[in-house]
């Protein structure tokens, strides 16, 4: 039995590889490819494949977690594997709550996508234990607090020290606080600078 896979991705060499891997895998066929959240949706009432092979970060339209959020609810039987890059320790868990069946990293993954894939087929749900540690500055991301995180994301974003107190319904000075901890950790100068190396390293991503 061959299994209908669609793949989507927005940069076209990544397409084109995974749309490869299908194809010699044995076990599946390749039942179309895209580059937008919003043409996979198109794809899936189409052909009706058994799985989607789906990357977080879409250039334009739908991010590639809230396609996956639209997938599940209009076609609850389509199992999901979701694919990313980014170590943003939030991809994980919004993957899991969305009911996407198995989670791999690109680069940073030892087991082989095809392997994942076919064991999603076989009914397994396949999720890594964590994200993977990466540096910040002076610190692993694991020295940083879910908070800090939290507080981090919120910055990446251009929010000001009052607008994430605001959104977290905490006290700024609260905030400060949270930042000045990171800046110590991180070696880093300022805020600006913590955050912009922050989102360079994928570790934290807002708007996705």
């Amino acid at each position: 039995m061959s299994y209908r896979v669609v793949v989507v991705d927005d940069q076209a060499l990544a397409l084109q590889r995974l749309g490869t891997l299908v194809k010699e895998s044995g076990s599946c066929v390749l039942a179309g490819a895209a580059s937008s959240g919003e043409e996979a949706l198109r794809l899936c009432r189409e052909t009706s494949p058994d799985l989607v092979i789906l990357d977080v970060v879409l250039g334009h339209g739908m991010s590639g977690l809230e396609t996956a959020e639209r997938l599940k609810a209009l076609f609850p039987g389509i199992r999901l594997v979701i694919v990313t890059s980014m170590p943003e320790v939030s991809f994980l868990e919004r993957a899991r709550a969305l009911g996407a069946e198995s989670f791999w990293y690109k680069e940073l993954e030892e087991s082989p996508l095809i392997s994942v894939v076919e064991r999603t087929l076989a009914g397994e749900s396949v999720y890594p234990d964590a994200p993977p540690t990466v540096r910040l500055g002076a610190a692993p991301s694991t020295d940083l607090t879910q908070t800090e995180l939290v507080v981090l994301r919120l910055m990446t974003t251009g929010a000001t020290n009052l607008e994430i107190a605001q959104t977290l319904s905490i006290e700024e000075t609260t905030v400060k606080k949270h930042i000045t901890n990171m800046l110590k950790k991180t070696g880093y100068r300022n805020r600006v600078e913590l955050a912009v190396n922050a989102r360079v390293a994928g570790l934290v991503i807002g708007g996705i």
